[in-house]
């Protein structure tokens, strides 16, 4: 059976309806980890992979770029540059802070080095940087689409009305359009159900969301009474309110049903909600990876998804 695969917006992309990121490559998961997470991910049909030239300049020691390198040795290994969607971001990197015309120039070319290719199929602009008028930005980024370096650009992190801004300079300049959109979203985190997705939709982007899993803790691990020693424990055990446990409760019965885990659920979910494509969701494991594979595949009722949603509105509807 053939592994399913969605139209990225306006692009030429086709994609895996999941995105693999790559935030934890050369970080929790060392490069022998992240190779066989990479080989299985494939190996299930995925083809859509996420990183940023930032990645993982926090952890001590490290630079940025370590994901990046990760995955252009791992497609060079692999010989596979063809077969996948490598999709990447600027601004973070420390040694290519921002959005200036020179400085997404010099950050795209060492994105290139690293990656090992010679285009990157995504582009985004990580952060907005309003240090830089953002003509600037959006005119050097379609300059990278000219040169071939980029095959689509894409936005992350920016307001609606920033988002608006980049489409008038777009269209006034005639500049290649982007084609996707970056924000955080979840089934505990729905604030872009406002005026992003209202844009998004005007503009057709396609929506990719990240922190798909709210942290972990849409995996279900972080229960009362449960301690998980995670980098990212804390964030995760602050949505153990009554309306986290209310979305847990609702979780726990739509997986009962399906046979299938809460993670796979909740990209599931977040997979049929408006102009979203693909989540993006990262592994440390084969078996966490087997759980975000699995997403891309499980169909939930109209009313699983309308009771996920209700369970996770603030204030959630009565009979």
């Amino acid at each position: 059976m053939s592994a399913p695969r969605t139209a990225l917006g306006t692009s030429d992309l086709s994609v895996f309806p999941l995105a693999l990121g790559g935030n934890n490559f050369g970080w929790t998961a060392d490069r022998d980890a992240s190779f066989e997470i990479l080989d299985a991910f494939t190996a299930g049909g995925g083809n859509f992979i996420d990183t940023a030239d930032g990645y993982s300049h926090w952890v001590p020691g490290h630079t940025g770029g370590e994901s990046e390198t990760i995955i252009g040795e791992w497609v060079a290994a692999r010989g596979n540059r063809d077969d996948v969607v490598i999709a990447t971001k600027v601004s973070t990197h420390p040694a290519f802070s921002g959005l200036s015309a020179a400085n997404i120039a010099a950050a795209a070319d060492a994105s290139l080095q690293r990656l090992g290719t010679d285009h990157i199929d995504l582009y985004y602009a990580h952060f907005d940087d309003e240090t830089v008028s953002l003509e600037e930005s959006v005119t050097a980024l379609s300059a990278l689409v000219d040169a071939g370096k980029v095959r689509n650009i894409a936005i992350s992190n920016y307001s609606a009305a920033r988002i608006a801004e980049w489409f008038e300079i777009t269209d006034a300049k005639g500049l290649h359009r982007a084609v996707a959109l970056q924000p955080h979203y979840n089934l505990v985190e729905r604030d872009f159900e406002g005026e992003l997705a209202t844009i998004a939709e005007r503009e057709s982007l396609a929506v990719v969301p990240y922190f798909s899993l709210a942290k972990g803790f849409l995996t279900g691990k972080y229960r009362d009474g449960v301690t998980v020693n995670s980098p990212r424990a804390e964030g995760a055990g602050a949505y153990l309110d009554d309306r986290g446990r209310r979305v847990l409760s609702v979780l726990d019965e739509v997986a009962a049903a399906h046979g299938a885990s809460l993670a796979s659920v909740s990209l599931a979910w977040l997979r049929e909600q408006p102009t979203v494509v693909a989540p993006i969701a990262s592994a440390t494991s084969l078996t966490q990876l087997a759980d975000l594979i699995a997403s891309a595949t499980l169909d939930l009722s109209a009313d699983e998804i309308a009771a996920l949603s209700n369970a996770s509105a603030t204030e959630p509807a009565t009979a």
